[in-house]
């Protein structure tokens, strides 16, 4: 594998920043440095907030800010997600380090913060296949992706200050309700099995597993890896959806995520991620592979791996709803109805069959 850092880019069209209103603001926040130079740069992957690589005065940051013509007050808390970072700063090895929160919207026009950027390779869906890991180095990383689900998910979050970070009692069925209500204000148009599925989900809650902290969008292309043979796990990104429940659910998440390359040709199309590469586990051993590491076993696995799929397809469903009201123009959303359906098709399946493998 020829090991490549992730690399940001040209801002697109329409995600612009103000840099008189940002370097004006830096000035301030980092008088030591004195008059330093601005660039502004984008990491073109992700669907949710927006990343940037900001170098002032010679260093470089890592600016995280809702997307344009999102409700900032929801799913997009800046001011959340630097807390979570905050406490975790001293207290978990795998997250980046938190810099600055900025409230004020004279600034950028959205609630921002910097944090530090951590150097590595991030394995995103458009890696070139001659740097993509061998077979070998995809079986030890999802295992060390493993480690690390179990790692957050055991963590004593009172201990570290994060003990109201969310309301563990009632988790799923908050979020069954909460995501089902998040699809009906983002329809674009029908999907009969979004709405079996949402149905099905209300109706087969199981009694909660336990309490952890919980990630809610831990896949590959949030994890900063070592630039190296070993692709050690650095760094964890995207903390903008973590809170206190259930961590199955997390668990569930992930294995919405994971394409394996028995699955037929149809999941894979979707290009979420690099599961499908030879050398990852199938779905069924990922669970068998969380049990052994976290000593407790994993039952009803159809349910939580169907609420994984679902979260997704609702999560890109609003992303696609945002796409067709005009507040981005990103070309990469044109067909995320497409992939909506295909979830919604997929928990179907795994709801008829009873399975989370081999599903068609």
């Amino acid at each position: 594998m020829g090991v490549s850092l992730d690399k940001a880019k040209e801002v697109r069209k329409g995600e612009g920043l103000n840099e008189d209103g940002l370097n004006s603001y830096l000035k301030n926040t980092f008088s030591d440095k004195g008059d330093g130079v601005l660039s502004v740069q984008q990491f073109p992957s992700g669907f949710s907030n927006l990343t940037y690589l900001i170098t002032f005065a010679g260093t470089d940051y890592v600016l995280r800010r809702p997307p344009f013509g999102a409700n900032i007050k929801s799913g997009h808390d800046m001011s959340r997600e630097f807390k979570i970072l905050s406490a975790l700063e001293n207290n978990y090895g795998k997250a980046p380090k938190p810099i600055v929160f900025c409230e004020d919207l004279s600034v950028l026009g959205a609630p921002f913060y910097l944090m530090e950027r951590v150097k590595g390779t991030i394995l995103r869906a458009s890696t070139p296949q001659d740097q993509m890991p061998t077979e070998a180095q995809f079986k030890a990383l999802s295992s060390n992706l493993v480690d690390t689900l179990v790692e957050l998910h055991q963590l004593d979050y009172r201990a570290i200050g994060l003990g109201d970070l969310g309301n563990p009692e009632g988790y799923v069925e908050r979020q069954i309700l909460g995501w089902s209500k998040r699809y009906q204000k983002a329809k674009t148009q029908e999907h009969p099995e979004m709405e079996k599925t949402a149905t099905w989900l209300n109706e087969n809650m199981p009694k909660q597993f336990g309490n952890g902290l919980v990630h809610n969008d831990f896949k590959y292309d949030n994890l900063v890896l070592t630039a190296d043979d070993q692709l050690n796990v650095k760094a964890v990104l995207d903390w903008e959806m973590t809170t206190i429940g259930d961590p199955l659910m997390d668990l569930g998440t992930t294995l919405g995520y994971w394409i394996h390359h028995s699955d037929p040709d149809i999941l894979a199309s979707n290009q979420l991620n690099l599961t499908t590469q030879l050398g990852n586990p199938t779905r069924g051993e990922v669970v068998e592979m969380y049990e052994k590491k976290s000593g407790s076993p994993v039952d009803n696995i159809v349910f939580y791996f169907v609420f994984g799929l679902f979260k997704i397809a609702v999560i890109v469903q609003q992303i696609y709803y945002r796409y067709s009201l005009g507040h981005t123009q990103d070309p990469r959303f044109k067909d995320l109805d497409k992939i909506v359906a295909l979830y919604g098709l997929v928990a179907q399946q795994a709801i008829q069959k009873k399975k989370i493998d081999h599903l068609f």
